[in-house]
């Protein structure tokens, strides 16, 4: 299972992308897969303090 990051489609676009993960490693792409695995690994690196968490919310 992947997770699609949609930044055109997020509905915080603006007001939360100052500190989301997305935005501080790779810039603010139009979309972007992540692999389980890496989701783990990205939620483990922002549990932790080192990386700000996700930031997206997607609408129904």
């Amino acid at each position: 299972m992947t997770t699609r990051i949609d930044c055109d489609t997020c509905l915080v676009r603006g007001l939360a992308c100052h500190d989301c993960v997305v935005t501080v490693l790779l810039g603010p792409p139009p979309e972007l897969t992540i692999e389980d695995d890496e989701r783990r690994a990205l939620d483990a690196l922002a549990d932790g303090g080192l990386i700000p968490p996700l930031r997206m919310v997607e609408g129904m």
